[in-house]
C-alpha cells in the first residue's frame, strides 16, 4: 500500500428533519388540536483514531462524507428519528485542520478517540409547538437546519519514541533493521528511503520503544530539496533524536562534521522546536575501519563539533555497538518518561 501522510476531505453534517403540520382527527373529539411532530436531528461526522491503520491512502479515492439527515416529524404527536453519526477512521497520530483557516481542529493520539468535525442540523419543530392559549390551531411549523460542512486538512505524524537523523546513505534503514523487526528497502544509492518507516525495538521482554526512520537530508531541504522535510514533522512527536553520521563516506573529501551541521541548520530552518528535542550523536559504519582509526576518527568529529553529549561508534551492519545504544535509549527514556 502506498504511504499517504496528508489528505484534504470534506465532511458534511445531516439536515435536520422537517417539523410536521397535522391536527388530531378522531370520531367524537371535535376540536382536536395540533399533533404535528418535530423532525429529528441530522447526524454529526466524527473522526475515530485507529491503531489498525497507518496511512491515509484511502481518502485518495473517497473525499467526501456525509451523515444522514433526519427524518421529518408525523402526525399524533410523532418524533422523526434522528439521522445516523457518520464515523470515519484514519490513524492515531493524525492532525486535523480546517483546510480554508488553517484552523487547529483536533489532534488525534490515541486509539478510540472521537472527534466531532461537523455537527448535525438541529430538528425542525412541529406544529404542536406553536400551540399557545390564543393559537389553538396553528398552522405553522419550521424546517429542520442544515448540518455543518467543511473542509478538512488531514495531516498524519507517526507516533515514535525515537528519531533517526541523518544524511542519505548514512546508515539509518540499516540501523533500523539490525534493531527490529522492521525491514525498510536497503541500498547503496542515495534516497532508498522514500517513504517513513516505523520499527519495534526489543531491549527486554517487558521494555521496548519505538523508532521511525525518515529520508535523508540534504543542504537546502528546509527550501524544498530532496525528500526529508517533506516528512520531518513524523519526528516533531519523538522525545529522542538519533543523529548517524557515516564513520567512513566513501567520498574521502566529505567530513562528517561538515554533513553534522548542515543537518542540524535544516532542522533549525525547519522547525526550531525540533531542533531543540534531545539529540544523540551515532557514528556509524565503524566495521569499515580499523578499530583504533575508528576511535580516533569518533574523537575527530566531536572535537570538530564541540560534542559533549552522548556518542555512540557502531556498525549497523555487523550489528557491532547496537545493543549497547538501544540499552541507553531505554534509560533513556525510562527516565524522561512522562508523569
Amino acid at each position: 500500500m502506498r504511504f499517504v501522510d496528508e489528505a484534504t476531505i470534506t465532511v458534511a453534517g445531516g439536515k435536520g428533519g422537517n417539523g410536521c403540520m397535522a391536527f388530531r382527527r378522531e370520531k367524537y373529539i371535535p376540536f382536536g388540536g395540533p399533533d404535528g411532530g418535530d423532525g429529528g436531528d441530522g447526524g454529526s461526522v466524527y473522526l475515530v483514531a485507529d491503531e489498525g491503520l497507518n496511512t491515509l491512502s484511502d481518502f485518495r479515492y473517497q473525499r467526501e462524507f456525509r451523515a444522514e439527515s433526519g427524518q421529518p416529524g408525523a402526525g399524533s404527536n410523532r418524533t422523526g428519528r434522528a439521522g445516523a453519526d457518520c464515523e470515519i477512521r484514519v490513524p492515531v497520530g493524525t492532525v486535523v485542520r480546517d483546510a480554508d483557516t488553517g484552523e487547529l481542529i483536533g489532534d488525534l493520539t490515541r486509539h478510540g478517540e472521537r472527534l466531532k468535525v461537523a455537527a448535525g442540523g438541529f430538528h425542525g419543530l412541529g406544529n404542536t409547538r406553536y400551540k399557545s392559549s390564543i393559537n389553538r390551531a396553528p398552522r405553522q411549523t419550521s424546517p429542520g437546519k442544515p448540518g455543518e460542512q467543511r473542509r478538512l486538512a488531514l495531516e498524519l505524524r507517526l507516533l515514535a519514541d525515537v528519531g533517526l537523523l541523518g544524511a542519505p546513505n548514512a546508515g539509518k534503514s540499516t540501523l533500523l533493521t539490525a534493531v527490529s523487526e522492521a525491514r525498510p528497502k536497503v541500498a547503496d544509492y542515495p534516497f532508498t528511503t522514500l517513504n517513513p518507516e516505523l520499527g519495534v525495538v526489543e531491549v527486554d521482554r517487558l521494555r521496548r520503544f519505538v523508532m521511525a526512520d525518515v529520508p535523508g537530508l540534504i543542504e537546502g531541504s528546509a527550501a524544498g530539496a530532496g525528500l526529508g522535510t517533506q516528512f520531518l514533522r513524523h519526528l516533531s512527536r519523538t522525545r529522542l533524536l538519533l543523529h548517524v553520521l557515516d564513520l567512513a563516506p566513501a567520498d574521502p573529501a566529505s567530513k562528517p562534521a561538515d554533513e553534522a551541521r548542515k543537518i542540524v541548520a535544516e532542522l533549525e530552518a525547519f522547525d526550531p522546536a525540533l531542533a531543540a528535542l534531545p539529540r544523540w550523536l551515532v557514528l556509524n559504519k565503524a566495521d569499515l575501519l580499523p578499530p583504533d582509526e575508528a576511535a580516533a576518527r569518533a574523537a575527530q568529529i566531536a572535537r570538530e563539533l564541540d560534542w559533549t553529549g552522548p556518542l555512540f561508534v557502531i556498525s549497523a551492519a555487523t550489528g557491532q555497538g547496537c545493543r549497547a545504544l538501544c540499552e541507553a535509549v531505554m534509560r533513556h527514556l525510562d527516565q524522561t518518561s512522562p508523569a
